[in-house]
């Protein structure tokens, strides 16, 4: 297990479409996903998409029972997702601040589905499926959003709100991005 280096918005990789798992229960899955909570706790992050740490396959973790970058956050489950598929079960769009361990230090306002399902597989291959809204499929959505190329930076529409975490948000300038 170990801290991996994150990728930054700039690297070519983050823009790659990611390819499924193929096989569960592997000592390679576990090790990468083992690799992501490591390298996300040490970063002080919510989430985390195999991409952000230059591994091109489909696989998320996410989870929280408070965050520091987000205070007013509801907890979200700790969830290791794999081949994750999204289906939104209300568009009205929700607008909220969103932040990203490869986009360090800057934050946007970012319009998203306010419930979804989604759906995919544990390490070991046995179904998941959930339904979410608020934070939790905010994040969820995040993340999924990188294993199709997507950095939050490209789908914020007013980029007067956009800008530096410790100009926007002096009073959370101490902590990390997610």
């Amino acid at each position: 297990m170990a801290v991996r280096t994150l990728l930054r918005m700039g690297d070519p990789r983050l823009l790659e479409t990611a390819a499924p798992v193929g096989e569960f229960g592997t000592p390679a899955l576990d090790a990468l996903i083992a690799d992501m909570f490591d390298t996300m706790a040490a970063a002080g992050g919510v989430g985390l998409a195999a991409p952000q740490i230059g591994v091109g396959l489909q696989v998320v973790i996410f989870g929280c029972e408070r965050s520091a970058r987000y205070p007013d956050a509801e907890p979200v489950p700790r969830t290791i997702l794999v081949n994750p598929v999204i289906t939104v079960l209300d568009a009205t769009p929700e607008e909220d601040w969103e932040g990203c361990l490869s986009v360090p230090g800057l934050r946007g306002v970012v319009a998203r589905p306010r419930c979804i399902r989604y759906r995919g597989f544990d390490p070991a291959g046995n179904a998941i499926e959930r339904e979410a809204a608020g934070f939790h499929a905010r994040v969820v959505q995040h993340e999924c959003d990188h294993l199709n190329g997507i950095l939050f930076p490209m789908r914020v529409r007013d980029f007067t709100r956009f800008g530096f975490t410790d100009v926007l948000f002096p009073e959370l300038a101490a902590g990390t991005d997610d």
